[in-house]
């Protein structure tokens, strides 16, 4: 009867010191784990250092080379011809008018581009209410299948803008609008 309690209940062996081993079990895996983790995922190089170690050692050829062969930078020849900077601009909100003879409308977004400096960006959003009032006017003299296809979303394109340098060159004296883009064309 050494194994009975007050209650008449059977006593459990060794059931703290099973409980305390567990524990302690568990809790020494879970530290090896992560002791283990660490170790292995710690890194002497981050990823973008070591992509650009691999590329410092692989040549222009493709083949691997050691640290005493190091490849020879070769110039790159540059063009005599000046390069330009592109600048865009898109009108806020897009065109809608009817079409002429025709009970659909065209909706039209509106980017414009230019090479030469900011004055003539600046003059497109100066005079952006007499230039929206050209659009409309060449837009609408267009009929719907004028505009279909490629070729007549340039015939638009060329229309509009030769309409927004013919006024540029009347209100500022110089056009300089060299494209005409339709980020937005919705025919309804």
């Amino acid at each position: 009867m050494a194994n009975v309690t007050i209650d008449g209940s059977a006593k459990k062996k060794g059931g703290i010191l099973k409980t305390l081993f567990q524990l302690i079990l568990a809790s020494g895996l879970a530290s090896g784990g992560f002791v283990a983790g660490q170790y292995f995922a710690q890194s002497t190089m981050s990823p973008a250092d070591e992509v650009l170690r691999l590329i410092e050692e692989t040549g222009s050829d493709g083949v691997h080379h050691s640290a005493g062969d190091n490849p020879q930078k070769v110039p790159r020849d540059l063009p005599d011809a000046p390069v330009f900077e592109t600048q865009y601009y898109e009108f806020p909100e897009p065109l809608t008018t009817n079409l002429k003879g025709s009970t659909r409308f065209l909706q039209l977004g509106i980017g414009l581009s230019t090479q030469y400096d900011k004055t003539v960006l600046r003059n497109v959003q100066t005079h952006r209410m007499a230039l929206r009032s050209d659009m409309l006017a060449v837009i609408s003299s267009f009929t719907e299948e004028d505009v279909e296809g490629t070729a007549g979303r340039d015939a638009l394109s060329a229309a509009l803008g030769d309409a927004i340098n013919h006024r540029l060159e009347q209100l500022e004296g110089f056009g300089g609008i060299e494209g005409v883009f339709f980020p937005v064309f919705v025919m309804q």
